[in-house]
């Protein structure tokens, strides 16, 4: 992590701001985050945080792209989402004054705005937009996760991978070879869908046999999106 002044990005020229619940902030409010909050940058591998610790504020991304993951008894992380820019990580956390939940680990470089906890629960109790903007988000979050545990539970490994490259494709876009603009180990594409990282590689190689997809390292070329969100059961 490193931070200067260079990394500083004010509030009200942030083009992210529009993407978050801090489009709701008035300008004293906004002076206000200015005024406390810090803008680090984190590079690839860097852990901005670990479930089980209190991190004392909110992170908001302004670049770069991040997994938030749950660790097993035996070590082997399950990715629950990813986070990009416009998305406030470690939020609920500091709502509900818990220790997180999940760990939250750069995996393509980042500036991430730090705003201590005092300072977002003060606005949350004083701005309504705010706050409501702030509910809409976990109730987002708490029904991805409820489908995310479904799917595990009910959809075979085929559906579940296909499922994956199209949440992928729908999150982060396409560059202009059409590959998917995130990239990603085989490991952490199986700890995503919950399996072994040989299951994944078979899985994508039958993709790649049936004309679906593409592979360039770790790139994803999606070829067949509608053939894939067959597969996936996706409605």
């Amino acid at each position: 992590m490193r931070n200067s002044d260079n990394d500083f990005i004010y509030c009200e020229n942030c083009y992210i701001r529009a993407l978050t619940s801090f489009k709701h902030l008035n300008k004293e409010q906004l002076e206000l985050l200015n005024y406390e909050k810090a803008c680090n940058l984190y590079k690839r591998g860097d852990i901005v945080y670990h479930e089980g610790h209190k991190g004392g504020g909110v992170y908001c991304v302004n670049k770069g792209v991040l997994k938030l993951y749950k660790t097993g008894i035996d070590g082997k992380e399950q990715i629950l989402r990813f986070a990009k820019p416009g998305d406030l990580i470690g939020f609920r956390s500091v709502l509900s004054d818990e220790a997180a939940c999940t760990t939250a680990k750069v995996i393509e470089d980042a500036i991430l705005c730090f705003i201590p906890s005092k300072l977002f629960v003060d606005i949350a109790s004083k701005n309504s937009d705010f706050s409501m903007h702030l509910i809409r988000l976990s109730c987002k979050e708490l029904g991805e996760s409820n489908k995310y545990i479904l799917d595990l539970a009910q959809k075979t490994l085929r559906e579940r991978v296909a499922e994956i490259i199209i949440l992928l494709y729908d999150t982060f876009g396409v560059d202009n070879e059409d590959f998917i603009q995130v990239s990603l180990t085989r490991e952490e594409v199986a700890n995503i869908v919950g399996t072994a990282t040989e299951s994944v590689i078979r899985q994508l190689s039958d993709f790649k046999k049936e004309g679906s997809i593409d592979l360039k390292g770790r790139k994803i070329k999606v070829k067949n999106i509608d053939k894939l969100r067959i597969i996936s059961d996706i409605y």
